[in-house]
């Protein structure tokens, strides 16, 4: 039997079980065919903040197709991404794998060091792990990728990690431009291949809708798993001049922050506190068009009844930036920090699943992270779960546990070295500068601003050993002291 995410039950009376026996058996006859495979559908959105959609909460950004993807399906208010920059949890999502298992604990090609030297990492997704378009193609399903990838160079491509089709994906992690030719004179590591065909004022984030459309349309009669992963909302901040006009009318017309939207938190870094930046807005409404037009593809193609649709984002929105710099283009609060902290804001993003096959909707508040997202497409889709890290979230009670991050780089947000764990209502973070660590209560101070740690010594030390013997069991990799750190 496939699993729900939250299956509904229904009690009749005997006396109407015995007039429906007739019913059922007549209906039961067709059923001795097997049920068509579902189809299965990943949108992955860059840099998407936990509060970029407008039914969590945005000022700024309208997002009316997501909006219904969330209300006829199951929306995770307490979602985690497994690291606080992209590679890491791409690696998450393609294999339900820790980062820190799969020692993949920076974006590919990140290089800083401060008083502490990086941790090594690996700079592809290792082949010989079995990714979830692996999985879905032993099962007989039509494989797709389109749009960002950033898990490794040549030879480790989607195309030689189970996807039958890739367009777009490649090492770079973000475009030269999301204007076609999307490249930039004379060439550069970020132009975006496969996309040569295009025309002069082409759109990234619509063309690349256009090519997994036309991945719909090819396997409409076979069972598909297609992963959509844009490019947007990432860096460079660019949409449509006339979009960029309508958002910025529109902000004028009722601005959104009443006051400087800047801070210095944390201390070393500049957070912008509300969202209030047009051009960002109108990524985001290309970017909800492009899934009005995905779902409406399912529907002229008379699958959208058989296709579960997953929407995620790989981590926090771009808030924070270091001391100085004031390019951050949304807001994360009351969320501190952003993209490269563990920081609530780093970490916390959305997460949907809409599956037609059933009726259940509404919310999920238990903690869960991208490593369970492999395990819940393929549980939802009646094929077997690897054993990984992550769980089915089809199954009761399955993300009931402690959820860990190990991010042992340094980031240009400001970000420092460290972990974190949270464990019920508490998290815990830990500097690996200092050894450092902080305590908070995020059923009562989802903001972090309340440092437990002195006041609960009990719980403090219970985090930090469920932490410590966390990062032995997963051998994670650790950054270790710079010995030309402060040598005149």
């Amino acid at each position: 039997m496939t699993p729900t995410l939250a299956p509904r039950s229904k009690r009749f009376s005997l006396p109407t079980m015995y007039r429906l026996i007739p019913l059922l058996l007549l209906l039961a006859l067709p059923s001795c065919s097997p049920a068509p495979k579902p189809n299965v559908v990943l949108v992955i959105i860059d840099d998407l903040g936990w509060k970029d959609l407008s039914i969590a909460g945005s000022e700024a950004y309208q997002t009316p197709a997501i909006d219904r993807l969330a209300e006829t399906g199951i929306r995770f208010t307490r979602f985690y991404a497994d690291s606080p920059v992209c590679s890491p949890t791409r690696a998450a999502l393609m294999t339900g794998k820790h980062p820190a298992r799969l020692n993949i604990t920076n974006w590919i090609g990140g290089q800083q060091k401060g008083q502490l030297l990086q941790a090594d990492y690996e700079w592809q997704l290792p082949l010989e792990e079995t990714t979830v378009a692996e999985h879905f193609k032993a099962a007989g399903y039509a494989t797709g990728f389109v749009g960002k990838w950033h898990l490794g160079d040549e030879g480790f491509f989607p195309q030689d990690q189970g996807f039958d089709v890739n367009v777009g994906g490649h090492a770079a992690g973000h475009p030269a431009s999301f204007f076609w030719p999307y490249e930039r004179e004379g060439g550069s590591p970020w132009d975006v291949p496969d996309l040569e065909d295009g025309a002069q004022g082409e759109y990234l984030t619509d063309r690349l809708t256009d090519e997994a459309i036309g991945f719909i349309d090819e396997h409409a009669e076979e069972p598909f798993f297609l992963v959509l992963s844009h490019y947007a909302v990432h860096t460079p901040i660019q949409a449509p001049e006339d979009m960029v006009a309508a958002e910025q009318a529109r902000l004028d017309a009722d601005p959104p922050c009443p006051e400087a939207p800047f801070e210095d938190d944390p201390e070393w870094s500049s957070t912008r506190t509300c969202q209030d930046r047009a051009d960002y807005a109108a990524m985001m409404t290309s970017t909800d068009q492009s899934i009005q037009r995905l779902m409406q593809s399912l529907v002229e193609n008379g699958v959208d009844q058989r296709t579960i649709v997953a929407f995620v984002s790989d981590n926090g929105g771009l808030s924070t930036l270091m001391q100085g710099r004031t390019s951050g283009p949304t807001s994360n609060r009351p969320l501190r920090a952003g993209k490269g902290y563990l920081y609530e804001g780093g970490i916390r993003i959305p997460f949907i699943v809409h599956d037609p096959r059933s009726p259940a909707a509404g919310l999920r508040t238990d903690a869960a992270s991208t490593i369970d997202v492999t395990p819940t497409l393929l549980d939802l889709a009646g094929l077997d779960v690897p054993d990984v890290d992550g769980r089915s979230l089809a199954r009761p009670g399955q993300a009931d546990r402690p959820l860990f991050f190990h991010f042992p780089h340094y980031h240009g947000s400001g970000n420092r070295p460290g972990g974190a764990v949270i464990d019920g209502q508490y998290k815990l973070v830990e500097w690996f500068e200092t050894g450092d660590v902080e305590l908070y209560d995020l059923e009562n101070d989802p903001a972090e601003r309340n440092d437990l740690s002195s006041e609960r010594p009990d719980v403090t030390t219970e985090l930090r050993t469920l932490l410590d013997a966390w990062r032995l069991d997963v051998e994670a990799n650790m950054p270790q002291p710079n010995p030309d750190w402060n040598k005149e």
